[in-house]
């Protein structure tokens, strides 16, 4: 039966329709899989070396084992965004002579083989190897490889059991970033007191077994559930929900923009694809903790225009770029309506305009790496403003690529297209280009300064700038509607 399943899957695979037009996203997830898996291969192989030379007087295996508690986290963390669930058209299956619980194991079981569990491997194994060839013990050795094994396994089934909980999800983001603050601030060193239980497994092999209990308790719940479900009448009867309205009252204050704005709001907060979007705010607030504590960055002063314009412009990117494709849905019902287009281009500003500057004041505690780095960000969020907004705005005119927005962001390069790569490098490499080269050429103060500059001109050109824009959307706007009637 197994065999048949697997059957099934692959000729779903090439005989879908969207087989075709996906190639070419399926190719470069291939490659960042590949990239991914050499970089985690290399650092395995090279990790035992690099660690016995910056750290000749600390043993390599705890050092990793004190570090063990940031990457199980952050494994939770980038499943949770990533990470699809394991999916089986199983309608057709339900009334045929088949076990309910063969198709249930064939579902999980699938789920075990996710590249997502493979990668880590690619990591823990060289790096076992190298230590049974230093002369480590082989079977304490082996015993924390197990461990590492089922504990990457189980991050598998508890990841399905909390996909959709936003409140674990947070819990996961304040210990990760608690652990690291009592750490910091020599506290509580929580990181080496959840690694001494990985040496424990080292010195006494035997203990991995508790992974593998924890292991079949997450199966046996996630098996339960899903079997609870598979259910024809489950899947075919309409589920009825209540729905929470928001109070969104304060944006009438906005005055026309006010209908549009909170049309915007409630389809990121409503919808899985736009959802899975917004978490990436709390990621791109907390994109300069990996460079600014790197003490080899710190006269690297570009670096700070590459977190400036990532970090006060996240919502901006993540969202921007796919305008109108997030109204494609109903393009064609949004443009019977009476109203300007202008005020829809102008909401859709709006909404850009305060993330920038909602993000850049909750990133003011980066001014502890120095002032330097406020006032790079500054700069970055008056250059997102005023430049950048009106770029992707612009950008929104060669959109013509329906979006679902009841799947999942991670890996998903639903309505991507050439614009979407080629607007990259206006948004993020042209001012880190100009404030490199004037800083080279001039001073940090002048660089800083040329940035905010040209957002100020934006912000003067704002009404020019978007009459243009506003222009462009109108000659195109039949050519969309016709595109976002097209199914992907």
């Amino acid at each position: 039966m197994i065999s048949h399943f697997l059957n099934l899957e692959w000729k779903q695979f090439f005989r879908s329709a969207s087989f075709s037009k996906s190639v070419g996203a399926k190719i470069l997830i291939g490659f960042f899989a590949l990239y991914f898996a050499a970089s985690f291969l290399i650092l395995g192989i090279g990790a035992f070396y690099i660690i016995k030379d910056q750290f000749p007087e600390q043993d390599p295996l705890v050092l990793v084992n004190s570090f063990l508690m940031y990457a199980i986290i952050g494994d939770l963390i980038f499943r949770y965004i990533m990470q699809k669930l394991p999916v089986m058209n199983i309608k057709p299956m339900l009334v045929l002579p088949i076990s309910r619980s063969k198709i249930v194991h064939f579902i999980l079981g699938k789920s075990a083989l996710s590249f997502f569990n493979i990668l880590g491997l690619f990591f823990y194994i060289p790096f076992a190897i190298i230590l049974i060839k230093e002369g480590y013990d082989a079977s304490g050795v082996l015993g924390w490889l197990a461990a590492m094994i089922l504990v990457t396994q189980c991050a598998n089934f508890f990841n399905f059991l909390v996909n959709k909980k936003n409140a674990v999800f947070a819990g996961l983001i304040a210990v990760l970033i608690g652990g690291y603050f009592v750490q910091y601030f020599e506290l509580f060193n929580l990181p080496a007191f959840i690694g001494q239980g990985f040496d424990a497994i080292y010195a006494n092999p035997i203990l991995a077994l508790i992974f593998l209990v924890v292991l079949v308790g997450l199966y046996a719940i996630n098996y339960k559930q899903l079997k609870n479900e598979v259910y024809l009448d489950v899947l075919i009867s309409e589920q009825t929900k209540e729905v929470n309205s928001a109070d969104l009252s304060f944006t009438d204050k906005l005055g026309d923009l006010a209908p549009f704005i909170k049309n915007d709001l409630r389809l990121m907060w409503r919808n899985k694809r736009t959802k899975s979007g917004i978490w990436m705010l709390v990621l791109g607030l907390l994109y300069g903790l990996y460079f600014y504590p790197q003490t080899a960055l710190k006269d690297f002063e570009v670096i700070y225009v590459l977190v400036g314009i990532f970090s006060t412009g996240t919502l901006l990117i993540n969202f921007g770029q796919f305008i109108p494709a997030w109204d494609s849905g109903y393009y064609k019902m949004l443009m019977s309506q009476n109203f300007k287009y202008e005020r829809y281009l102008k909401s859709k500003f709006m909404i850009l305009t305060i993330s920038v500057v909602l993000l850049f004041v909750l990133g003011i505690p980066y001014v502890y790496f120095g002032w330097k780095v406020l006032l790079v960000h500054f700069a970055a969020m008056i250059y997102n403003i005023g430049v950048n907004s009106h770029v992707i705005l612009y950008g929104g005119t060669f959109n013509r690529k329906k979006i679902n927005l009841n799947e999942k962001a991670a890996f998903n390069f639903q309505g991507t297209g050439a614009v979407q790569w080629i607007i990259g490098f206006p948004l993020m490499l042209l001012p880190m280009a100009i404030f490199g080269l004037i800083n080279w050429l001039v001073s940090f103060e002048i660089a800083t300064a040329t940035l905010a500059i040209m957002g100020f001109i934006g912000i003067a050109l704002h009404n020019k700038l978007m009459a243009s824009i506003t222009k462009k959307y109108i000659d195109n706007k039949y050519v969309m509607i016709h595109a976002f009637n097209q199914e992907n």
